[in-house]
């Protein structure tokens, strides 16, 4: 039976600009087919990688993880360091060929595993409204919607999680 495994890698790394690829390709080619009717182009897609890049998914930043399913690369996810305590989940993706495996799930709890090494107590998030998938999974594992945090274009709903420390740990 094939399983999940999440770990650390570059964000620069080939396996990673792939995946990040896809990611914007995915969420690009929805948000162009719902409000303009059609997919992007590869030039508009050439230019919003270049306009959203993830460098800040790097340390000491930020964290990058990719997730592998039977060992094939099947899904990423990253965490931005916002201060002491809080940090900006990002990048979320798994993969169409992987969907209904778990992945969202594994991906969300090894970024929650770091983002307790790394000392934080809350993580928070955006997403935009008509992400409907990506919102039922941040539900589904205990995001909370909370009040906007910043402005941004694609910025439509905001969600935080708590994060209970470590065994031993009292935050």
């Amino acid at each position: 039976m094939n399983t999940w495994s999440v770990k650390p890698a570059s964000v620069d790394s080939a396996e990673a600009l792939a995946l990040l690829r896809d990611f914007y390709i995915t969420v690009a080619d929805r948000w162009s087919t719902l409000y303009l009717g059609r997919p992007n182009t590869p030039e508009e897609i050439e230019t919003g990688l270049a306009e959203y890049p993830s460098t800040h998914l790097a340390p000491p930043t930020g964290l990058f993880l990719i997730g592998r399913y039977g060992g094939a690369v099947a899904g990423c996810v990253g965490l931005k360091i916002k201060d002491a305590d809080t940090v900006e989940l990002s990048r979320v993706f798994v993969r169409p060929a992987y969907h209904g495996t778990g992945g969202g799930a594994a991906l969300l709890a090894a970024i929650e595993s770091a983002a307790r090494e790394l000392g934080a107590s809350r993580i928070v998030l955006d997403t935009r409204l008509d992400l409907s998938e990506a919102r039922a999974l941040y539900l589904k594992h205990g995001y909370q919607e909370i009040p906007p945090y910043k402005e941004e274009k694609y910025a439509e709903v905001f969600y935080a999680k708590e994060l209970a420390g470590p065994p031993g740990h009292h935050n």
